[in-house]
């Protein structure tokens, strides 16, 4: 393992383990943790020098903070640190959480403490309510040691809160193809200006950036055979200097150990290797979106009522990020749903891009009937 110097003469290891995307129990709901697969994953993390871990208030439905603290009991206090986080949506009262949070934990303190996922909407409530202070208070008490944020919102957002006062550190999702696809690289300039070291989320995009498309795969194994699709996602952070940890929710021992294998030295993508991957994103990007023009020449025949360039856009989402991004479904302005398609391609007839809209519906309807079935 890696490590790179933090502050106060710590080092921390360059791979961090995410707690949101722990084993489950077959079955079971999100809060049902398969302790005896996370405490294998947890004791191999230990074993290969990896002394970060992430957690947070809401995770498995409140049920990840209670995993870590007791994964971790039998290790010295001293040989990892914890982080996790106060979400204002899931407990407005902050000091509730956190007094909640040491018991869950099982310790007397938290060593890097966060604002959790402040978006455009949710800003101002944490920046006034008090709880920053409170934190603050708490570090100087010595029960925080390190008070940082996550962030999921505008780069006009971020700045204001890198602004507010000298944060300890951020937690963005930075992977190549948000940088690329995103505002995540004027997200990334803006931390680096304020001097804020960066702790990286969805390295690999929740998993989407482990299984490219064929020809995508195809061109980066050709450079490399021997490199799993993920670890490109991994060393091409490498290259990034205000990058101080990546963390990966890792939810098998085999992704444990792919995973502490590109942590094993410091090997950052050349320049070249860099176009590579780039190439393969576009490749990635092309190849899973539907080219919707949103023309509407598609919609006045539908006999289901479907508002289907709408539909279209949650499609694209939910191929690139994954099935939560179906959620965006019930957003849309639309008399018909694609389980109401009935199949009979008038709107295919209509479309400039050959779409095959009907397989889309089916698709869609299949997985939105079976994420209700869960």
């Amino acid at each position: 393992m890696v490590f790179k110097d933090f502050k106060d003469g710590i080092k921390l290891s360059r791979l961090g383990m995410g707690n949101m995307r722990l084993p489950k129990k077959p079955g079971g709901g999100d809060g049902d943790i398969d302790y005896e697969k996370g405490q294998e994953i947890i004791d191999y993390a230990m074993a290969h020098g990896i002394n970060y871990y992430d957690t947070a208030y809401v995770y498995h439905s409140g049920k990840s903070e209670e995993f870590v603290g007791a994964a971790l009991r039998k290790y010295p206090r001293d040989s990892y640190y914890i982080a996790t986080k106060y979400n204002i949506n899931a407990n407005p009262d902050y000091e509730d959480t956190f007094n909640t949070q040491l018991e869950r934990l099982g310790v007397d303190r938290i060593d890097f403490y966060l604002l959790h996922a402040i978006g455009d909407n949710t800003v101002d409530k944490y920046l006034t309510n008090g709880c920053i202070e409170f934190f603050m208070q708490k570090k100087a008490e010595g029960k925080i040691k390190y008070l940082g944020f996550s962030e999921h919102c505008s780069p006009e957002t971020l700045e204001k809160v890198a602004s507010h006062h000298k944060w300890d550190f951020a937690q963005i999702q930075l992977n190549y193809f948000d940088w690329n696809y995103s505002s995540t690289k004027r997200e990334y300039e803006i931390l680096e200006r304020h001097g804020i070291p960066i702790v990286v989320m969805e390295s690999v995009r929740g998993g989407r950036l482990s299984s490219l498309t064929p020809d995508a795969e195809a061109l980066l194994k050709n450079a490399h055979p021997d490199w799993s699709i993920s670890s490109w996602a991994f060393r091409w952070l490498k290259r990034l200097g205000q990058v101080q940890l990546c963390l990966s929710g890792m939810t098998t021992i085999d992704q444990m150990i792919d995973n502490v294998n590109t942590y094993s030295d410091d090997y950052a993508l050349t320049d070249e290797e860099e176009k590579l991957l780039f190439k393969a994103c576009d490749m990635f990007h092309e190849q899973v979106k539907v080219p919707c023009t949103a023309c509407r020449y598609c919609t006045d025949g539908c006999p289901a009522g479907i508002n289907i360039p709408e539909v279209l856009k949650v499609y694209n989402a939910y191929k690139l990020d994954g099935p939560w991004a179906l959620m965006g479904m019930r957003n849309i302005d639309s008399e018909g749903k694609p389980t109401d398609c009935i199949q009979c391609g008038a709107c295919t007839v209509e479309c400039p891009q050959s779409i095959s809209v009907p397989e889309i519906m089916q698709e869609l309807a299949e997985k939105m009937r079976e994420m209700e079935n869960r």
